[in-house]
């Protein structure tokens, strides 16, 4: 997975052209994983990891503190998460993630993308089967063996650990993700964890190689980008120029 991991999977929170939408999106989750978890980060581990994620990120301290007081008053807005999966272009398996206060719109807005770029979009299940469910952790290091065993030894379940190019990516069933971080911190301080997330890790690749794909595959992902609702997207494309 290596340095190729990120080409993998596309994080708006990273690619989008504008700051005010970065902060846009990690506001509002960092509002629903409050209201629905609790405010603390001390008991809430979705809301901490959230938090960690938006600081790596440059997400402003007012803009995280801002929208969990928000969360922790009464009323507020109501929103709900909604996946949707299909097939991008060059019949690449793509799911993304939102979050919505009008599934109407947002199922609209989504559709749009697809339809617009010679893509087809699924029901629940189309793709999501393809893909695992796991936790990633990427480093700078060279002992990839080392962190094997250590991760071993606290008796983690580890699917994978591979070096490339100077990068150590550990992949872990995402039930493992809060006792891995927790033995890096522990075990491994030495480490400068650049990726931490739970996320889905596609099980085959799809190579588009062909210009008309690669072009609508590039448009597909501009589109999806400028949704406001969406937050994620996650595809097995991999791009052949």
């Amino acid at each position: 997975m290596g340095r190729a991991y990120q080409n993998r999977k596309l994080s708006m929170a990273k690619t989008a052209g504008q700051k005010t939408k970065v902060y846009s999106k990690y506001g509002k989750a960092i509002y629903v994983c409050a209201k629905n978890g609790g405010t603390d980060p001390n008991g809430n581990l979705a809301l901490r990891g959230l938090i960690d994620k938006a600081k790596k990120d440059q997400v402003p301290t007012h803009v995280i503190d801002k929208a969990i007081d928000k969360a922790s008053g009464a009323g507020g807005e109501d929103y709900s998460e909604a996946r949707y999966e299909g097939f991008g272009p060059g019949n690449c398996m793509v799911i993304i993630d939102c979050l919505t206060d009008n599934g109407n719109r947002t199922i609209k807005d989504v559709r749009q993308c697809f339809t617009k770029t010679n893509s087809k979009i699924g029901s629940s299940g189309t793709v999501s089967h393809m893909f695992n469910h796991a936790a990633v952790f990427a480093f700078k290091g060279e002992d990839d063996e080392a962190v094997l065993e250590t991760l071993m030894m606290a008796d983690i379940d580890v699917t994978d650990v591979e070096l490339e190019g100077g990068i150590i990516t550990v992949t872990a069933p995402h039930t493992e993700f809060y006792k891995i971080k927790t033995e890096f911190a522990n075990s491994m301080p030495e480490y400068d964890l650049e990726v931490e997330e739970i996320t889905w890790v596609p099980q085959t690749y799809t190579e588009i190689t062909d210009e008309a794909d690669i072009a609508n595959f590039e448009k597909f992902l501009a589109m999806l980008e400028d949704c406001d609702d969406v937050q994620e997207v996650y595809h097995n494309a991999e791009v052949k120029s």
